[in-house]
């Protein structure tokens, strides 16, 4: 059994735009702010392949932003935090203008 950490506001901020910083993460994030879902379909609702999906899903509960619920074999993912609903909402929101240049691939440039 993990030990449950709780993280300054600093850290919850970094572990939350790692997993943004994945599209596919991002995707299942926005997903579940809708409802909560099993990852049979979220994989097949975000084109994805199952194994693909697991390895997402353990790392945004590792991040702490979902958690698994056991419902008899099965287990369906919800946002862990409902603040995290509306935060994402909020995120969706935003308009960047952004330089082509910077943060293009896997790098950010910009330093």
């Amino acid at each position: 059994m993990h030990e449950t950490v709780t993280l300054s506001h600093t850290a919850s901020l970094a572990r939350l735009g790692h997993a943004l910083s994945d599209e596919t993460r991002a995707r299942v994030l926005l997903a579940l702010r809708e409802a909560p879902a099993f990852p049979s379909d979220l994989a097949d609702a975000l084109g994805v392949s199952r194994q693909k999906l697991s390895n997402h899903l353990s790392c945004l509960r590792g991040c702490g932003l979902v958690e698994g619920v056991k419902e008899g074999r099965n287990t369906w993912y919800r946002l862990s935090d409902p603040h995290l609903a509306g935060a994402l909402s909020d995120l969706v929101q935003l308009v960047l203008v952004v330089d082509p240049d910077c943060c293009s691939g896997e790098e950010c440039t910009c330093a």
